[in-house]
């Protein structure tokens, strides 16, 4: 089929390029030029496993393509993808401008029958105000659909290759047939394809996100309330993750979500709720929960060393939200870093990706280390941010040489607390028994 997609940010670039992989001719559309051009060139601007290798193979047979002219693109397309962020805004709610000016974009452009597919996070009932649009201006008959992405950042290429689902939001017997075609490579292992209304689809999306922000608070406060009355986290997880009825994603403590979704779309849900009349109080409690956990570890800092932290210096590990990404929107690492030049402190960064990002938000106030060990040089102590394989097992006499003190806060439970005080580690983690 011939597909395009609106919008070159993480949705439109990791759906656009797997979209060819599996046989189709798809053109990306962005109006940024450079970005554009540095595409056509084969340079990735965002880090996503695996995500280069597949553009280039897919730029240099033809299936792939990128251009700033959304004419161009619909005019020889039959589908059309609209994967433009929708960023929160002041007052919560989804900022819709991207999506429906690319909506309008689409409908005049196109030149036949149509499918207009929202893949953006969108309220629910943006697919109404989209299909009013094609109404309007296209001259083709159009319709529209809801196809919500489930694309976790570090895994996306085997997140849309092998999906748990595909959901379509569709009222149209035809386009729901063209989408089930389209996306029946990516099923061939009998994980469904759910057919619902638009709205419903819509509201999934959310649903979903913002069930996986209420487990992660819902740990962190168990987490907390182990260390308070001496139980051990690891052991309640497995404990809860045993649940047949519960299982065990989403469930481990940490220094609290991040990145481009979970905090915009919980926020999101609570204002459709606000706007119709539901008070969503239980996601308010997760995000409140998840802003003070980002602190959390601040408080172990100061607890150790003092509330007055000038003249310290303490080497960060990890900066991305997660691993297998450079991205740091709404990143712990960002509260917690400003938390402690707050205090008066000195911070050396190391993260395998995100240095880049890091240096356009903090500027100079860091220092920025390639190596996750120059970091530590100077240090009085070691902060674990962010859970990168690279630092499961480093080397733990280099650390203690180079650290002015053997101190450990650990966000992410990589180490085992025996080992560290074996190794005469003063060592913090989230939810076990200090050592």
């Amino acid at each position: 089929m011939n597909i395009a997609v609106v919008g070159t940010g993480y949705v439109g670039l990791v759906s656009g390029t797997c979209y060819a992989e599996s046989g189709n001719e798809v053109i990306c559309v962005d109006i940024d030029e450079a970005r554009i051009e540095a595409l056509k060139r084969g340079e990735i601007p965002i880090y996503e496993p695996g995500l280069a290798e597949l553009v280039h193979r897919n730029l240099s047979e033809g299936r792939l393509r990128f251009t700033t002219d959304t004419v161009e693109a619909v005019a020889q397309s039959m589908l059309s993808f609209i994967a433009v962020g929708t960023p929160m805004g002041s007052d919560g709610a989804a900022d819709l401008s991207g999506v429906l000016k690319a909506a309008e974009e689409i409908a005049r452009a196109v030149t036949g029958y149509h499918v207009l597919c929202v893949k953006s996070t969108v309220p629910v009932g943006t697919n109404d105000r989209v299909r009013e649009i094609a109404a309007r201006v296209a001259r083709h008959k159009v319709d529209v659909c809801s196809v919500p992405e489930f694309l976790k950042e570090g895994s996306a290429i085997e997140d849309f290759m092998r999906p748990d689902r595909v959901l379509i939001g569709s009222l149209s017997e035809q386009a729901t047939a063209i989408l089930r075609e389209l996306h029946a490579p990516f099923t061939r292992t009998d994980n469904p394809i759910l057919v619902m209304d638009p709205r419903s689809a819509e509201l999934t999306k959310y649903a979903c996100n913002s069930m996986l922000a209420l487990r992660i608070s819902f740990i962190n406060e168990i987490a907390n309330l182990c260390e308070a009355v001496g139980a051990e986290i690891n052991q309640v997880r497995r404990g809860l993750g045993s649940d047949r009825r519960i299982g065990t994603q989403f469930l481990f403590p940490g220094v609290g979500y991040g990145g481009s979704c979970f905090p915009k779309d919980v926020e999101a849900l609570i204002r459709t709720g606000v706007e119709n009349g539901l008070d969503f109080e239980l996601l308010k409690a997760a995000q409140h929960v998840n802003n003070l956990q980002k602190r959390r570890i601040v408080t172990r800092v100061t607890e150790h060393f003092g509330p007055d932290l000038k003249g310290r210096t303490f080497a960060v590990w990890g900066l991305a939200f997660k691993p297998r990404t450079d991205d740091m929107r709404e990143a712990p690492s960002l509260v917690i870093i400003e938390e402690l030049l707050k205090a008066g402190a000195s911070v050396r960064a190391h993260d395998p990706e995100a240095l880049e990002n890091a240096r356009r938000i903090f500027g100079d106030r860091l220092s920025y280390h390639k190596s996750n060990y120059d970091a530590l040089n100077g240090a009085d102590a070691l902060l674990i941010l962010t859970e990168w394989n690279e630092f499961r097992h480093p080397n733990f006499q280099r650390i203690r040489s180079m650290l002015k003190q053997p101190v450990i806060f650990d966000g992410r439970n990589l180490y085992d607390p025996q080992l560290m005080k074996a190794l005469e580690f003063k060592y913090y983690s989230i939810g076990r028994r200090a050592e």
